[in-house]
């Protein structure tokens, strides 16, 4: 459906989530929330896929939240779930959970609830043209999607607050060397290039992706020990699954691994 705020396509191992909202430069609204909430538990459900990958249409990935609707969801009556609740319970978190690698493709402006959706990607491949900010100061609004708490735990304090503090953007290749964006590619190159990625990691045993990912996602939370203790959990729980003797074997009889995610 071409008014639908979202767009799904599946290019062989790989989802491809299309923010649809181009003349609003894809600011997440109502929307696209309900879309979200229907369309990312039947992915995680969908064994073939492996790999999701999220864009926008048009100039930007996402320039934010429509604050139209940040100001209709402040009229909400007391313990109803507001705008941002369902952002950041509903949607954020659950990307950042999610169960397979998450890709952020940035094919343009990325902004405020736009970083903040970026930030709960896995991967970060952005076109040269594009900008990133968190822009919220610019509108004496408050980052609450995890501007704050997550973008300094991700880039240096000091840029971290640059960003927040002054509303400006920085290109992709200087949010490369400060470790935000992993690869930067020309636009007309962003989607084949994010496809390759995805694909090469759609290849590997989707357990054992799924198991680093949960280490790696709590690690910075824990002490070393008790990091160290999770992964040697999580490894000889592993090395009883099929995937991994299947990797063992087919490494041994010189040929490629087969794996079935269990």
């Amino acid at each position: 459906m071409t008014n639908s705020a979202l767009l799904y396509e599946q290019s062989g191992p790989v989802g491809w989530i299309n923010l649809n909202r181009p003349n609003e430069m894809n600011a997440i609204n109502l929307q696209m929330l309900d879309e979200f909430e229907e369309i990312l538990p039947r992915i995680a459900n969908d064994d073939a896929v492996k790999v999701i990958v999220l864009t926008g249409k048009g100039r930007a990935f996402c320039a934010g939240a429509d604050l139209k609707e940040i100001l209709n969801s402040a009229r909400l009556q007391p313990g109803e779930a507001d705008f941002i609740d369902r952002l950041t319970e509903r949607v954020l978190n659950v990307l950042r959970d999610f169960p397979k690698p998450v890709i952020a493709a940035l094919n343009g402006i990325t902004m405020a609830g736009g970083l903040e959706t970026a930030m709960c990607a896995d991967i970060v491949v952005a076109a040269d043209c594009a900008r990133i900010g968190d822009a919220h100061a610019n509108y004496g609004v408050y980052p609450g999607a995890g501007g704050a708490a997550v973008l300094p735990r991700i880039i240096p304090l000091n840029v971290a607050k640059f960003l927040l503090f002054t509303g400006s953007t920085l290109s992709a290749e200087e949010m490369k060397i400060y470790g935000f964006v992993n690869q930067v590619v020309d636009l007309n190159s962003l989607r084949a290039e994010t496809q390759r990625i995805a694909e090469l990691i759609a290849e590997k045993s989707p357990i054992a992706l799924q198991r680093m990912k949960t280490v790696a996602n709590e690690t910075g939370s824990k002490a070393l020990h008790d990091a160290l203790e999770h992964e040697q959990v999580l490894f000889r729980r592993h090395m009883r699954s099929y995937d991994a003797m299947e990797g063992l074997n087919a490494f041994s009889e010189k040929r490629r691994p087969q794996f079935k995610g269990y």
